[in-house]
């Protein structure tokens, strides 16, 4: 028997049908909503070091402006596809809808495997992509950001490559450059400490407080390095920690800074000095803790595993890492599953900050930005827990999250006259 393959611009689908019918809507929203605005395909003919030219693929998908311009990541994958693409920026509506800040959803990928390619040839690739999307981005139009195996260096070249087509200098045009070119080094650590924030509010929920509540995290990357942090420094217990190559255990809980340190000169959290135990990069996910971070990969907790999992809240700190069928269930048992689109948007949240302060010439202070984070991240998760009681706890945390995002999309359209 074959299995079927994963479809991600259908699994959006699902979910915005699952929305729509929440609210509801009629078939005409979810049809206008189904469909991209835009997808534009390119060719990249790119020359490597060696003289020969290979051709590459990429997308940049423009699902929905009605709340803004268009705003999404670029990732550089192998596997990435057109449908992909399209679903993501999907989900980047929603997102940014649900973060209540002025953007609409997009996405772009190239197929290409970054870590075979020179850093030379990774330059002639970004712009020569930027050069071919160019027409349809712009500081009003669509930003992107970095995403999957893209970071500041790629942002920059975006960015130089886009203001010599355009005879300008846009620093607006993309999100997540390096400082010394608009960029905001609280950047870093926004998706991870916003992550920390839904937590900490779901803790507040459930126990009155965050501090003394026992944490552990399945991938220690960016975002689960400070999400770890942010709740150490509020007085939780970071007792778990696991990345690719393996996990530890402490009972009496780890120092977060310190383990940080390790895992930045080591490569791995595996042997830190104070661990109790090692263990398997996925038993995280199975510990009896109050607060489960899965910051690693996509479907991490699936309808196979989900009843080994034994917290009472989980932050999605990764993107999908909880499966329909399992988050169904987790529902039914009362744990608190805060969805992707709350727990991580921390990041897009800050690149609207750097986009506004891009735009004002650089006025924001770090601290200041961070605060404004804060913000934003706690009213968004007041808003979603409130929507979320008057639909029904019974219902994943994730449909209240889609009804807020999708009515909000909504509203927006219909006052434009679009619907």
């Amino acid at each position: 028997m074959t299995t079927p393959v994963y479809d991600p611009y259908e699994e959006a689908k699902k979910q915005l049908r699952k929305a729509v019918d929440l609210l509801g809507y009629g078939d005409e929203v979810y049809e206008v909503l189904a469909v991209p605005d835009r997808v534009l395909e390119v060719k990249l003919p790119v020359r490597m070091d060696d003289g020969t030219v290979k051709v590459f693929i990429g997308w940049r998908s423009q699902h929905n402006c009605a709340l803004g311009p268009y705003k999404g990541g670029v990732r550089y994958h192998p596997n990435v596809h057109k449908n992909e693409v399209i679903a993501l920026s999907m989900w980047m509506t929603w997102k940014n809808a649900l973060a209540g800040i002025p953007y609409g959803g997009g996405k772009g990928g190239i197929r290409v495997d970054p870590r075979k390619l020179s850093f030379a040839e990774l330059e002639r690739l970004s712009r020569t992509f930027f050069h071919a999307i160019a027409d349809i981005v712009g500081i009003d139009r669509d930003i992107p950001a970095p995403d999957v195996y893209t970071n500041p260096q790629t942002m920059a070249w975006f960015m130089d490559e886009y203001s010599r087509k355009v005879s300008n200098q846009i620093l607006g045009i993309v999100t997540g450059k390096p400082k010394i070119l608009g960029g905001l080094n609280v950047r870093m650590i926004s998706t991870g400490h916003g992550t920390a924030i839904t937590a900490r509010e779901a803790a507040k929920k459930l126990w009155g407080t965050v501090e003394g509540k026992t944490v552990a995290l399945q991938g220690f990357g960016n975002a689960g390095q400070y999400a770890a942090k942010s709740l150490y420094e509020w007085g939780a217990k970071i007792v778990a920690v696991s990345d690719s190559k393996g996990g530890i255990y402490s009972s009496k809980g780890f120092n977060a800074e310190e383990l940080i340190k390790w895992k930045v000169e080591k490569g791995t959290v595996v042997g830190f000095p104070e661990a109790e135990k090692t263990f398997k990069s996925d038993d995280p996910l199975y510990l009896d803790v109050d607060i489960l971070i899965p910051a690693a990969l996509e479907n991490a907790i699936t309808k196979e595993n989900v009843d080994k999992v034994k917290a009472k809240i989980i932050a999605e700190a990764a993107n999908g890492p909880t499966t329909p069928e399992a988050d169904v269930e987790l529902a039914k048992r009362g744990v608190v599953v805060i969805p992707d689109i709350l727990a991580n948007a921390g990041g897009v949240i800050m690149s609207h900050i750097e986009w506004v302060n891009n735009r004002m010439g650089g006025w924001i202070k770090e601290e200041e930005a961070l605060a404004r984070l804060e913000e934003k991240m706690t009213n968004n998760f007041e808003e979603v827990w409130k929507f979320w009681e008057e639909i029904g706890r019974d219902h994943p945390m994730r449909d209240a999250a889609y009804g807020v995002a999708v009515k909000r999309v909504v509203e927006a359209m219909k006052l434009r006259g679009w619907i």
